[in-house]
């Protein structure tokens, strides 16, 4: 039995997708937005302008989060542009907006085009992602395993539901939040209790990662799965 084609408003939505990457990419290499965003650009445009630093700090951390910058090294800005505590609730903020781009974006553009193309292959792991999207979510921020993008992705093409694959992501990234906002503060703090908090706080989110691990028996990263799914379909005779 031959696959039913594509239709043609998923087309249009996926060449939209497309061009939409394309000008991003090529926005953010005419801009050089990514290497900007330094200890430099705190200095000079955030630190000490009040509400207007805050906030331009929380929007640039979000879109440069939601488009791959490491979350952490934003969370190290928080914490080198403000005190600890206020770092870090910015670091988090912005690491959570760019966690909601990241998603609606996928699942806007996404998630029709990979249920027309590979719903018959992902519907064991799609539907495990619904039932168990926020124990999936911590698990996937509380282990340093996997790159946060592409799991942000996944899980918008997926079924995961929006709300609690948020909350999942918000909780599971204060400890490393709090950990990269205390390394960039220069907080004074002796370096042993600083890196005694910071290891302890890895400690935490290790054994809550590995008590979820063992509860769903997850032996993977969501992304591998969808990828050995995806192989499966490719390997799979033509009919």
């Amino acid at each position: 039995m031959s696959r039913l084609p594509i239709q043609p408003h998923l087309l249009w939505r996926g060449l939209l997708m497309l061009a939409t990457l394309t000008l991003g990419a090529y926005l953010l290499q005419a801009t050089h937005l990514l290497g900007s965003v330094n200890e430099a650009w705190i200095d000079s445009a955030v630190r000490g302008k009040g509400l207007h630093g805050e906030l331009l700090f929380v929007g640039i951390g979000a879109l440069v989060a939601a488009v791959g910058l490491p979350r952490q090294l934003v969370c190290f800005l928080g914490g080198y542009g403000f005190d600890v505590l206020q770092g870090s609730l910015l670091g988090l903020l912005a690491s959570v907006l760019g966690c909601v781009l990241t998603f609606f974006y996928a699942r806007l553009f996404g998630r029709r085009l990979v249920l027309a193309r590979f719903a018959h292959r992902i519907r064991k792991l799609d539907d495990f992602l619904h039932d168990n999207t926020l124990g999936m979510a911590l698990l996937a921020r509380l282990l340093p395993v996997g790159s946060n993008l592409v799991n942000t992705l996944v899980a918008g093409v997926s079924s995961a539901r929006a709300l609690p694959f948020i909350v999942g992501s918000a909780v599971g990234y204060i400890p490393q939040t709090v950990v990269f906002a205390l390394a960039g503060s220069g907080v004074n703090l002796d370096p042993t209790r600083r890196i005694g908090l910071a290891a302890l706080l890895f400690v935490i989110s290790g054994v809550i990662g590995v008590m979820l691990y063992r509860k769903y028996r997850h032996g993977r990263n969501i992304t591998d799965e969808v990828e050995r799914e995806l192989q499966l379909d490719t390997d799979a005779p033509p009919r």
